[in-house]
């Protein structure tokens, strides 16, 4: 094959695709459509009235629905607005201005804050920590998740590091799915900082793309064993459930860290939105109900994956190498002098997350990962896009053979 004469032939195509961001399609949003009818009363199952203030922690109701689903028992549960990005950059706002519990002062007082972040990861957990001037250091991701060799010795030889990201099921990009005895390790390592924090960004709880769901372990519960009962945030919500942009997010940890998350919003806010919250419940219902809902979104995205997949294999073969995820909503590919292939790309009119978008400071020291969002666009044109996306691949490759 001719890469030359075939990028010449995609730029004259005027394509304009975009694989920039993970959203749902409108057809997955159609899904949930019935939740604009509810919820059929403003009446909660105590008889609370949903139109007014209160309940600043979320409904009973719907804690109790998705606590196991996030393994998080449900009176350590706290329901939000629509982003957990907005919950995980609030909690990072509150420990720089007041201390986390076992804290000796507020972040903010700190000579140095340090998190550690799993490359490739996820560009939004960056921007947080570089808005708030927090140093980032990266940590090679295996098949098991973040290489907890190098996190055991960062995390017990430095007391500036206060945190590490994680997102432990089907990981933003990879897929990757943090192995029983990472999470282990995760909860029992010695720490030298006390108020040291796992940010566990459980986005991809429920989605799953296999009739065999990834099983994760109970990080809270681990921590609570090994004597870290604080150590761990948990985070989720239905964004890529029910509709991105009239979702629940959801905030989990310890009972002390509750009611510290909890004494800080108190300041900011007099109740959520419970009237969504029961529309929520409402329409969900249970563990059974959100299990068939996610099922519907499988159906939809699953042939999307395998789509990526078939052409990535049909056109690429040994040039590059990319994941296969069992969930979740990225796939990864490493491509060598990836900042190039994007640049290709967007001149050939397919929209790519920026080369290094998937590491701290937008920097990939090795220039290879380009993260695929492949959820949103309907399958003609996904195909037409990793197509593209695989002759700016070759093109590249010839360039510097």
């Amino acid at each position: 094959m001719n890469a030359s004469r075939d990028y010449a032939a995609l730029v004259q195509r005027g394509l304009k695709l975009d694989l920039t961001r993970g959203k749902p399609s409108p057809r997955q949003l159609d899904l949930s459509d019935d939740m604009l009818k509810l919820p059929s009363s403003h009446r909660t199952a105590d008889g609370l009235d949903a139109r007014n203030y209160g309940d600043l922690q979320g409904l009973p109701e719907l804690r109790e629905l998705f606590g196991p689903l996030l393994q998080v028992p449900p009176a350590q549960l706290v329901v939000g607005g629509n982003a957990s990005l907005a919950m995980m950059h609030d909690t990072i706002v509150h420990a720089l201005l007041s201390k986390v519990p076992g804290a000796e002062r507020r972040w903010v007082e700190e000579p140095e804050i340090t998190f550690l972040c799993p490359v490739p990861g996820y560009d939004r957990h960056f921007t947080i920590c570089q808005e708030f001037g927090i140093k980032m250091v990266p940590v090679p991701m295996t098949a098991e998740g973040p290489d907890m060799d190098v996190v055991e010795r960062l995390v017990a030889d430095d007391a500036s590091v206060k945190g590490i990201w994680c997102v432990p099921k089907y990981s933003n990009p990879s897929g990757i799915v943090y192995g029983d005895e990472t999470v282990r390790r995760l909860a029992a390592m010695p720490a030298a900082a006390p108020d040291f924090r796992i940010f566990w960004d459980n986005a991809y709880a429920v989605h799953h793309l296999t009739d065999t769901p990834a099983e994760l372990a109970d990080l809270l519960a681990l921590c609570a064993e090994h004597g870290n009962a604080d150590r761990a945030f948990v985070y989720g919500s239905t964004s890529k459930v029910t509709l991105a942009g009239a979702g629940v997010a959801f905030f989990g940890s310890s009972p002390a860290n509750v009611a510290w998350f909890l004494g800080n919003t108190r300041k900011q806010s007099i109740g959520p939105d419970k009237l969504n919250q029961l529309r929520h419940v409402e329409f969900l219902r249970d563990a059974d109900g959100v299990a068939a809902h996610m099922r519907k979104h499988a159906e939809l995205i699953g042939p999307k994956f395998e789509v990526v997949d078939r052409v990535l294999a049909k056109e690429l073969g040994d040039l590059a190498t990319w994941t296969s995820p069992q969930g979740g909503y990225f796939i990864s590919l490493d491509v060598p002098h990836a900042a190039e292939v994007v640049a290709k790309a967007k001149a050939a009119g397919i929209a790519l997350t920026p080369a290094g978008a998937t590491h701290p400071y937008g920097q990939d020291p090795d220039d290879r990962t380009i993260r695929i969002a492949p959820t949103y666009p309907d399958l003609e044109e996904l195909e037409q896009a990793i197509a593209g996306l695989a002759v700016c691949v070759r093109l590249v490759a010839e360039e510097h053979a």
